[in-house]
């Protein structure tokens, strides 16, 4: 697996480029959110999908997918939100929320027969500059770290990371991310929003 070393505020656009090529490629990789690291893959392509799924050990008929935009526009093609979702959405991202909506027909397989879909939009440099050069969204799935001193963190997400090293192209590190999963907010009716999951901000 191989590691690219990208600090926010400074993208170096030859490692995103040598991301999407791999994303093109239909492999894995590993990259930075606003919160946690993340396993992604193209959000298209099927078999990606299927690998991610096997390694992360969901079954797509029970869990929730998520998915990583570069921003509205982008996830209005693969998520059906109305005005209240949007509102809602416009007012809190880009930032740590996973928002759940009913899905559009234009997502990919493991999607059929799904009746929700989950939406992020971070607040990264990193992770939406990515998800923007791509033109598609990614397949996400954050890597948990059990135990770790915070002090530490960074090296117990890397020693995670390793893990998945014969699966997984490359690693984008940009540096210690925070330890608190993102919010999940249910929007199925978006007149009535359900927070799913507390994250580290609050619904605005």
């Amino acid at each position: 697996m191989k590691s690219l070393r990208i600090y926010p505020g400074n993208i170096n656009s030859r490692f995103i480029d040598e991301a999407i090529e791999a994303l093109e490629d239909g492999q894995l990789i590993i990259y930075p959110t606003d919160t946690l690291y993340a396993l992604g893959c193209d959000a298209t392509n099927q078999r990606a999908i299927e690998h991610v799924c096997r390694l992360k050990d969901i079954d797509p008929r029970r869990h929730h997918l998520a998915i990583m935009c570069a921003d509205l526009s982008q996830a209005a093609r693969f998520a059906r939100i109305d005005n209240n979702a949007f509102d809602i959405m416009r007012r809190n991202l880009p930032g740590p929320f996973t928002f759940i909506l009913p899905p559009a027909s234009t997502l990919p397989k493991a999607f059929k027969g799904r009746k929700e879909v989950g939406i992020r939009i971070p607040d990264d440099d990193v992770a939406r500059h990515l998800a923007n050069a791509f033109g598609r969204p990614l397949l996400t799935s954050s890597l948990i770290v059990d135990e770790f001193d915070n002090d530490d963190y960074h090296l117990a997400m890397m020693e995670v990371a390793d893990s998945f090293s014969s699966d997984v192209a490359l690693i984008i590190d940009s540096g210690t991310r925070q330890q608190i999963p993102s919010a999940i907010i249910n929007l199925m009716d978006s007149s009535s929003p359900e927070i799913i999951r507390e994250g580290p901000i609050d619904l605005k």
